[in-house]
């Protein structure tokens, strides 16, 4: 299965407030989404820029994976997202090439995206994402 578009590129940060202000007042964009994804304890903001969007990530706990990446590499580029046909047949095919997966099922992330993500260690060090409708 082939990736039709980048989808997005999230980025880490600490402060979602500061962020944005940023991104709208340097780099002239609009935030068009605010959302807070419960289960991944992160709240996320939405930009796009073309046919690419870019997520920002702010942790909601000490305990999420967005405050541990934080923590560890400090805030910054945290995964790119791949645009496909289908995230549950993608993820298959991807762990019967070998790749280490991080979901064998895709679950429900921001925007209501189907989401898988592959382990960067299978990735050449990039946590890439799956996602769909």
């Amino acid at each position: 299965m082939t990736p039709s578009k980048i989808e997005h590129i999230g980025i880490a940060v600490a402060n979602l407030d500061e962020a944005i202000k940023y991104w709208e007042n340097v780099m002239g964009l609009k935030c068009y989404n605010i959302e807070e994804v419960a289960d991944q304890k992160v709240r996320t903001a939405f930009f796009k820029i073309g046919e690419v969007k870019i997520e920002l990530l702010e942790p909601t706990s000490e305990d999420s994976t967005i405050a541990k990446f934080i923590a560890n590499k400090g805030q910054g580029v945290h995964h790119v997202a791949f645009k496909m046909e289908d995230t549950n047949q993608a993820l298959t095919e991807a762990e019967e090439k070998g790749v280490r997966l991080i979901d064998k099922q895709a679950r429900k992330g921001a925007e209501n995206l189907n989401i898988g993500f592959l382990h960067p260690k299978s990735t050449l060090g990039v946590l890439t994402e799956f996602c769909c409708e």
